[in-house]
């Protein structure tokens, strides 16, 4: 009986996963393309390693490339051992929870004392549905549920010399404003003929149909252009009064100019991003999920934890490896292979044998800073007292955005992310203390959401990650991609290979280092089985 396409991408999806089997129904015109996002991978099979002996490979930290290169090399017979400076696996993914005690490299020591149940994703907190990490997570085992990453209640706030600085303004308000505005500015040019050179009648008629439902216009107004197609506020930017017996009355529309002088319109771009559009997830108790997930898989037994690396490289039969526990004598390991998932500008500083240009490439990456507080509270005042349930305030004050929590509605207590600032911002924050960065946050969260934001404090914890020691930056960059600084660490110095999400093109996300480790999973497996 001849095979059917339905029997043989099951096959393929028996013996290489998920991945393979939407690549190959894309090959096969049976998925849309947004189906075959994730890039293709091949993982490596017991059976093909079989006859080439049991390689062993040393993993140089413990993050997700080094935990995603590990699960995949192990299932196929490769033994594997990864060296993990930290006490915990994970690297930056990391859920900050009570009795989590860090000290800094400014010697400053936290911690933290959040209640049980609660916690803080001190590093990544979202996944986009697209990202392989959803694959591994339903491979792994790992609840999900839904990140709120947009909320119509959730506040813009901005500063500056202009009417509308130094008010929380909701985001459904500013949208049912920005919107409103800039199509009936549309529709009356629209009319006016000043598109005629571009767009049929029949083409005007459509786009002024578009514009008066997609900004809430009034109609056409016979021989008054100006009173024509006007954006007076709607429901849709909220109400004084809420409909109920009555018909409620909405809350009035901003002046265009004071909305056009605030920018409040341009943070709406976000939400579109490819990587940020709804819906959102996050794993149920925190992002550590995975790791210790990944954990389980591997094997707690191949993970040496404390382990801090002192030098790696090139032997004449594979790779050596000296390194530290507890502040023990060195000891020294060896292997075939070697992966290296240390941030590439920390590598770059650890004494080894790979060529100056390898040396370059790895220092040639660039940190950038982030930071984070977490504050719990006893009193869920932003769904109390605001109606906010999960979602992003965004302030271009130094806060950047607050995030409330997306999960544990109507409980006792909460904890939410006072702050998640990047760049100079961080960089403000970072220089404090501790106790200066929390009496920061909760100044210029309470210009925001009023004393309240003050009030009913548990606990806190921030961190800053430029400080924070085998990270010393939230992710790197690169300054250009095509000197061939990134196209060489691609590539494999010797025995000696590299992954994380700076070798991706989608850094500061796990994904990147998923793909990333995938790829080098692929390269090196390739390389045993055509020995």
């Amino acid at each position: 009986m001849p095979q059917t396409r339905r029997d043989f991408l099951k096959q393929v999806g028996i013996a290489g996963g998920a991945g393979v089997m939407l690549h190959s129904m894309g090959a096969l015109g049976l998925s849309p393309a947004a189906a075959a996002e994730t890039p293709p991978f091949t993982p490596p099979k017991a059976s093909e390693l079989a006859r080439h002996g049991r390689k062993r490979v040393l993993i140089l930290g413990g993050g997700i490339a080094g935990l995603t290169t590990a699960y995949e090399l192990g299932k196929a017979g490769y033994r594997c051992t990864i060296l993990e400076a930290r006490d915990r696996p994970g690297g930056r993914s990391w859920s900050v929870r009570g009795g989590t005690t860090e000290t800094d490299l400014k010697g400053q020591t936290q911690r933290a004392r959040f209640s049980r149940g609660q916690y803080m994703n001190a590093g990544p907190a979202r996944l986009p549905q697209h990202h392989v990490t959803v694959d591994y997570c339903r491979e792994l085992g790992v609840e999900l549920e839904t990140f709120v990453n947009q909320n119509a209640d959730a506040y813009l706030y901005r500063t500056g010399a202009h009417n509308l600085a130094g008010q929380p303004i909701r985001h459904r308000a500013a949208k049912a404003d920005v919107y409103g505005y800039v199509s009936e500015l549309l529709a009356k040019a629209t009319d006016q003929g000043a598109l005629d050179t571009y767009l049929t009648q029949a083409d005007k008629d459509a786009l002024i149909a578009l514009l008066r439902n997609f900004g809430s216009l009034g109609a056409k107004v016979a021989g008054d252009p100006s009173a024509s197609y006007r954006y007076t506020g709607s429901g849709r930017r909220g109400y004084a009064i809420e409909p109920g017996v009555t018909a409620g009355e909405p809350i009035a529309p901003y002046a265009l100019s004071d909305v056009l002088a605030s920018g409040i319109g341009n943070y709406f771009s976000f939400e579109l991003g490819f990587d940020q559009a709804m819906q959102m997830l996050q794993p149920v108790g925190g992002m550590d999920r995975i790791a210790y997930a990944f954990e389980r898989a591997i094997g707690r037994d191949k993970i040496e934890y404390g382990a801090e690396v002192s030098a790696f490289g090139n032997t004449s039969t594979g790779v050596e490896v000296e390194y530290s526990t507890g502040g023990r004598r060195t000891k020294k390991a060896t292997a075939d292979f070697l992966v290296c998932t240390i941030p590439p500008h920390l590598a770059a500083t650890i004494p080894s044998n790979l060529p100056p240009e390898v040396v370059s490439a790895l220092a040639y990456a660039r940190p950038s800073n982030a930071g984070k507080i977490g504050l719990e509270y006893d009193r869920r005042w932003w769904e109390l007292d605001h109606k906010i349930y999960g979602g992003i305030t965004n302030a271009d004050n130094e806060l950047g955005n607050v995030w409330y929590p997306s999960s544990g509605f109507h409980g006792e207590r909460g904890t939410m992310i006072g702050y998640y600032n990047t760049g100079s911002n961080a960089t403000t924050y970072g220089t404090l203390t501790p106790r200066g960065r929390l009496a920061k946050a909760l100044d210029q969260g309470a210009a925001i959401h009023g004393d309240v934001y003050k009030q009913d404090l548990r606990s806190s914890f921030s961190v800053d990650w430029a400080s924070t020691k085998y990270s010393e930056g939230a992710w790197v960059g690169w300054p250009s991609r095509t000197d061939g600084n990134y196209d060489r660490l691609l590539e494999p110095s010797g025995n000696v290979y590299f992954a994380g999400d700076h070798l991706s093109y989608t850094i500061a996300w796990q994904h990147g280092a998923m793909v990333s480790a995938r790829a080098a999973v692929e390269s090196l497996h390739t390389r045993v089985v055509s020995a």
